[in-house]
């Protein structure tokens, strides 16, 4: 096989960014479409009483006789608009964002596709995995962040009384851009495992720094789930704070020290 210049990368990658380009406007065309029927079955469905997390949480409460409201709260928000041009630029935002995160599988495979010809078979495996698991982990933090975290945080935040005086109304731009961030957010940070392989490759760190600092990973990890849920009970904290250090340990797991180099004086 001949030996490609730069150009001939450049003119491989410009077929990649057009395929991916293509797939993402697929993707988001048929998600504006399908857009008023998503918005009320997903984007708001944590805002109704029958989501599925609230059904589960009144669940354990009754099998278990537990009275305490977080367990018992009947929930329910209506969002108001309050800008003119909102509905329209949030279903086109909305659309966008749906359909890079669907086309991530997608991405990743047009990635492998183009560094592969540069790899040794040791590191296509290594990066194939990555690529992998990768993929897996980020679709598993979205799913806790829609399911668990984000439902747990709108019920808090838009419950939470200041004053008697103080109606919460929440406004569509609030809800939506809360949604976003914290849905995303779950799914980058279950990236962890990931990018400290990746970090570890380039020699930055290593299981000993990890296992060295693991009490104060354990101390940020707290402090960035308070963070992500504002929360006051435990629970709520536990959700987002358990699966973050887990996420550490495997990151602990997926990486090897390098055994040092010993020159053997003749």
């Amino acid at each position: 096989m001949a030996e490609m210049t730069f150009w001939d990368h450049l003119d491989v990658l410009r077929r990649v960014l057009f395929r991916v380009i293509g797939v993402w406007f697929v993707l988001a065309v048929g998600y504006f479409i399908a857009m008023p029927y998503l918005f009320d079955n997903v984007v708001l469905a944590p805002c109704h009483n029958d989501f599925v997390f609230y059904d589960l949480l009144r669940y354990i409460g009754k099998t278990f006789n537990l009275t305490d409201d977080f367990f018992t709260q009947e929930f329910q928000v209506k969002l108001v608009n309050i800008n003119l041009a909102a509905p329209f630029f949030i279903h086109m935002s909305t659309a966008f964002w749906m359909s890079v995160v669907t086309a991530m599988p997608y991405i990743f495979f047009e990635i492998w596709k183009f560094i592969n010809p540069a790899l040794y078979p040791n590191e296509r495996r290594g990066v194939r995995k990555a690529l992998t698991i990768g993929t897996f982990m980020f679709f598993l933090g979205v799913l806790l962040g829609y399911f668990m975290v984000y439902p747990l945080t709108l019920r808090f935040l838009s419950t939470y009384q200041l004053s008697a005086e103080i109606d919460n109304v929440i406004s569509l731009n609030s809800y939506i851009d809360n949604f976003m961030m914290l849905v995303l957010c779950m799914g980058l940070a279950f990236e962890l495992p990931l990018v400290t392989w990746l970090l570890s490759l380039l020699g930055l760190v290593n299981k000993s720094f990890l296992r060295k600092y693991r009490r104060h990973a354990v101390v940020v990890i707290v402090i960035a789930a308070a963070i992500i849920t504002p929360t006051g009970d435990p629970f709520t904290l536990s959700v987002v704070a358990i699966p973050l250090y887990l996420l550490y340990e495997m990151s602990i797991l997926m990486i090897k020290d390098k055994k040092p180099e010993i020159d053997e004086i003749a």
